[in-house]
Formats: structure tokens, C-alpha cells, sequence
């Protein structure tokens, strides 16, 4: 219930507190600077709350503190900044390594013969399970150059809430299904036939991999590099800023 859920709120609010230092550390990143304060204030709400309900661990000797807690919580509620935190409902862990780090994947062909797969990863979001960040591309994210690990993950939770992620996350009332598919299908054809014929792709040619890494991808150049994704697809541009209900092209302009 609504009311309940706001009660809540207000409960965790009055007692959660951030590191004011760490804070305007965290909010100094380029990716930040643009909002007003308003939605810097807004900004640290959902981050109290979003510390609140999700644990962050350290792996492989990693020590979790405020810069690292506060640096994936920003960038992670920056997404949902005019949305709600319960878009991140469903799940509670996060856990960060160092560094890149290597899972161990195994898979079958049509052969029936069992292959093994080991290659690094920047990050890995799981259906109804953890985030998994790599501190060192945490730590270099924000700085506008279209690639964010943490924004890349949670696009892929958002993705995730109506099943297994493939570009179309739930949309809201006033949007429709056949304009995000008018938008994004001939969008990520035209990049995967670019990335085909050897194009330098000035976005990430990993979006050419699936839909739902193509959404991922352009929700990266969203908010990092929104000129380049408004001059390279505007209509894309323009399903994404009704979905995230922002207009990232407005504060960096």
C-alpha cells in the first residue's frame, strides 16, 4: 500500500545520513554536475534509500566504504532520478571486485560438446540477482565519455523487470510499444550493419551484440553522451528520454 510504503520512507529518511564530503565528492562527477538541486536533492534521497535496502560486499579482498558505496548508489539512482526506487524492487545485493573479474561459464553446443568460456568482465546483472561491478571501472565511470559500467548494470535491472533482458523494459502508461519498437528495431540495424562493414562506431560497437545490450549501451550514451546519441538516433533519443522521463541533452547543452 502507497501510504505504508511512504510512511517508510519517511522513517528511513529521518535517520539515514551520507557522508557529506563523500557526497559532494560523488556529486563533483561530470555526469552529475548538470542536475539542478532540486534534482541533487532528489538525487540523495533515492541514494539513502537505495543504501538502505541493498547490501554492497566487497570481494577478493575489496573493502567496501562511503566513496564506493556512494559512487554506485549515485550513478545507479541517477536512472531512476524521476522514476521511483521500487524500480529497482525484487532484489538486494551488489558486489564489487576490485577489478575486472573472470566467471567461469560453461556451455553446450549443437554438437552436445561442453565448451568453457573465461574472458573479464566490467559488470554482470543477473535476473533477480546481484549486480556485479568492478571498482576499477566504477571508479573511472562518470566522466562522460559515454562508457558507465554502473548505468550499463542497472539499465539491464530495469530491462530485467518484465523477464529475461531484451531492450524493452516496462513502459510506462503514456508510452506504447510499437513507437519503442519504431524507434529502436531500424536503430539497431543500422548499428549492427555498421559494425559489420568495420565503421568506427563512436558508440560502443558491444551494442551490436542484442537488443537488450543495445539498450543498455544507448542508455550509457544517454546520459554521458546525450548529443551524440541525439545526432547519431534521435528517435531513440526521444523513447528514452519519455522512459527515464529526463532530458540529459537539456544540462549538457
Amino acid at each position: 500500500m502507497k501510504w505504508l510504503r511512504d510512511r517508510r520512507r519517511k522513517s528511513i529518511l529521518r535517520h539515514a545520513r551520507l557522508d557529506e564530503p563523500v557526497w559532494q565528492a560523488t556529486l563533483a562527477l561530470p555526469v552529475l554536475t548538470g542536475l539542478n538541486l532540486a534534482e541533487r536533492a532528489q538525487l540523495a534521497n533515492w541514494a539513502r534509500l537505495f543504501l538502505h535496502d541493498k547490501t554492497i560486499f566487497g570481494a577478493a579482498g575489496l573493502e567496501i566504504d562511503d566513496r564506493v558505496r556512494l559512487a554506485i548508489a549515485a550513478q545507479a539512482c541517477l536512472l531512476i532520478l524521476n522514476l521511483d526506487p521500487d524500480w529497482y524492487r525484487g532484489w538486494g545485493e551488489i558486489i564489487v571486485y576490485p577489478d575486472q573479474f573472470v566467471p567461469h561459464r560453461e556451455y553446450t553446443d549443437e554438437h552436445g560438446i561442453v565448451h568453457e568460456s573465461r574472458y573479464p568482465m566490467m559488470g554482470e546483472a543477473w535476473l533477480s540477482g546481484p549486480v556485479i561491478l568492478s571498482w576499477a571501472d566504477v571508479a573511472s565511470a562518470g566522466t562522460l565519455d559515454g562508457v558507465n559500467v554502473v548505468i550499463h548494470e542497472f539499465a539491464h535491472k530495469l530491462d530485467m523487470l518484465n523477464g529475461d533482458a531484451n531492450g524493452l523494459p516496462p513502459l510506462h502508461g503514456d508510452m506504447r510499444v510499437r513507437d519503442w519498437a519504431a524507434a529502436f528495431k531500424p536503430a539497431f540495424e543500422d548499428f549492427c550493419r555498421r559494425v559489420d562493414a568495420g565503421e568506427d562506431a563512436a558508440i560502443d560497437p558491444y551494442a551490436s551484440e542484442s537488443p537488450a545490450e543495445f539498450f543498455a549501451v544507448l542508455t550509457e550514451s544517454f546520459f554521458e553522451a546525450p548529443r551524440l546519441l541525439h545526432a547519431e538516433y534521435p528517435l531513440v533519443y526521444a523513447q528514452m528520454r519519455a522512459f527515464y522521463r529526463q532530458d540529459p541533452l537539456a544540462r549538457f547543452w
